[in-house]
């Protein structure tokens, strides 16, 4: 980190509560990671946060991500082709000693990662289905079932999820994507946060693209 930074940031180490199960992930900077969270080959993007009781597996979050509580990423799938969709057919070893875990069925889960863009809420209890693509900007709806891709700075809800409306009309949401201010430099991000509370988006964007300092 940039001496700088050091002016404007706080501690940027990830925070992990220490009842939450972590196994192979990694934490960008500023993360959080909330009471009883439960995350498996999990990347989580800067300052990107999960709120309690959440569960994650097989994902990639993008930067400044809001998981809301009780949410589910990449919700389990069962063989539910073969004569049982119990796991005694996938993971045996959890009650037989001779027997281990049916490494094909791990690594056709993994194949189904689940990937978040930037900025992305997932709000309470919401599911998001083995495979699912979430764009930049896109919101989900408290509850909501995902089944399929979500477009980017889009706002879906339901069950299954289905679109409601965009975020903001194409064209603005296009200059959102081109700034890439998720990638901002510490101190950049730091001076606009209260042109971020203050003005509209398009003044914003007016007073921001191109902006090198």
């Amino acid at each position: 980190m940039d001496r700088s930074d050091n002016l404007v940031l706080k501690d940027p180490e990830p925070r992990i509560h220490p009842t939450a199960e972590l196994k192979a992930c990694k934490l960008g900077r500023y993360a959080s990671i909330g009471e009883r969270v439960i995350l498996r080959e999990v990347s989580v993007g800067d300052f990107s946060y999960f709120e309690r009781h959440s569960e994650a597996i097989y994902t990639t979050i993008g930067k400044f991500c809001s998981i809301a509580a009780n949410s589910r990423i990449n919700a389990l799938e069962h063989p539910i082709e073969r004569l049982t969709q119990h796991k005694v057919s996938y993971r045996p070893n959890e009650y037989f000693r001779w027997l281990g875990v049916d490494t094909e069925f791990r690594a056709r889960r993994q194949a189904k990662s689940v990937s978040v863009g930037h900025d992305v809420w997932i709000g309470h209890g919401a599911v998001v289905m083995p495979g699912v693509a979430i764009g930049n900007g896109a919101v989900i709806g408290a509850n909501a079932v995902v089944t399929h891709d979500v477009a980017p700075y889009t706002i879906v809800a339901g069950v299954p999820a289905k679109p409601l409306r965009r975020r903001f009309p194409a064209a603005v949401a296009a200059r959102i994507e081109a700034l890439d201010w998720w990638d901002w430099a510490p101190q950049k991000l730091a001076s606009a946060i209260p042109d971020m509370q203050a003005m509209p988006i398009e003044a914003f964007l007016d007073r921001w693209e191109g902006n090198t300092h």
